[in-house]
């Protein structure tokens, strides 16, 4: 049962991805993968926010793999950052490229950490 919600929701959080990642190219153009960092932000800060509510006994069980280890991972994606920053680097432009690696490596941290931090203000 456990497999079968976090395969659901794996899914949907990749769904997810792509629709959230679609509606911020339509509305802002750019060679930089605004829609990735975006979606890696918000995704950090929803896996530290129900981290955090695990940690204050306010969530758990199935709910919780299925939203954490299904949901956040199939919403984030580690691997097209680093695929859209190799290919800022193909195409010469080496100040976007590490403002992607290292932008999005600090952001996410950020907002995991305020995401532990909402968590615990609220619970």
């Amino acid at each position: 049962m456990t497999v079968a919600l976090i395969a659901i929701f794996g899914g949907f959080g990749a769904a997810t991805r792509f629709v959230v990642d679609g509606l911020i190219r339509t509305r802002w153009s750019s060679t930089f993968p605004i829609g990735t960092v975006t979606i890696n932000i918000t995704g950090s800060l929803l896996m530290g926010f129900l981290t955090g509510a695990a940690a204050a006994g306010a969530v758990g069980g199935r709910g919780l793999e299925a939203a954490t280890i299904g949901f956040c991972a199939g919403y984030t994606t580690f691997s097209t950052a680093m695929v859209e920053t190799v290919r800022l680097v193909q195409g010469g432009d080496y100040r976007k490229a590490v403002l992607n690696a290292l932008g999005t490596g600090v952001l996410v941290v950020a907002a995991v950490a305020a995401g532990l931090a909402l968590a615990a203000y609220i619970m």
